[in-house]
């Protein structure tokens, strides 16, 4: 018989990084301060300090998807903590000479970079005790994810508090969007915890009532 495993809930850090405001996010089991960065925009010593505050051994660094808000400090922070840098298969060209167009057009900087390892939908990435599930969300672009804990979800730029992400960026659509949106964020239990890659934190059940892009939709 297997061994239940129950896990437990993460010890979240909020940064807001970079000229766009984005959120990079530390989550780390607060048994054995493993733990995970998630979307290093900008700012790698500010990221690099907050994990020696907590105490962190971050364990990997994952993009949600690959535009330069949320990357930016992927190559920097990589070679000041050796942690491998993950991305969706279907977003790693956005981490090389097609990501430095972008961030060209976005007016930010950007290191480019290759990926030490490809993800794809349904992967658990474990550290510590805890672990991530790897949710395939495209629309924001072609290779977007969220990452489901137990108690919560890092959205990336797919939904937000009262809003959902941009499909008119290259590779965006709006019908994948809603459809991520509909069949893997919306299926979420309502006190699901939702870290979004801009803006204040929400909740399923909040998103799911009141967000007026979802209503639109319905409607």
């Amino acid at each position: 018989m297997a061994e239940t495993r129950f896990l437990p809930s993460l010890k979240v850090r909020r940064l807001v990084v970079g000229p766009l405001q984005a959120n990079c996010f530390i989550a780390a089991d607060p048994e054995t301060d493993q733990g995970v960065v998630i979307d290093p925009g900008g700012e790698p010593n500010v990221i690099f300090h907050a994990l020696e505050e907590m105490g962190t051994q971050a364990a990997y660094i994952i993009d949600t998807h690959g535009h330069a808000d949320h990357i930016a400090a992927s190559k920097a922070l990589r070679e000041a903590i050796g942690a491998p840098v993950m991305i969706h298969e279907a977003d790693a060209t956005l981490l090389g000479e097609a990501g430095r167009h972008m961030a060209s057009w976005m007016g930010l900087g950007f290191d480019a970079l290759e990926p030490d390892r490809l993800l794809r939908d349904s992967e658990v990435i474990d550290f510590g005790r805890a672990r991530l599930t790897v949710l395939h969300t495209p629309g924001h672009s072609p290779g977007s994810i969220s990452l489901l804990a137990a108690d919560r979800v890092f959205s990336g730029d797919c939904l937000f508090a009262g809003g959902v992400g941009r499909w008119d960026l290259p590779g965006g659509s709006e019908a994948d969007l809603f459809h991520s949106i509909e069949t893997r964020l919306l299926t979420l239990d309502d006190d699901i915890i939702v870290h979004p890659g801009h803006g204040p934190d929400t909740t399923i059940g909040r998103e799911r009532l009141g967000n007026p892009f979802i209503a639109s939709q319905e409607g």
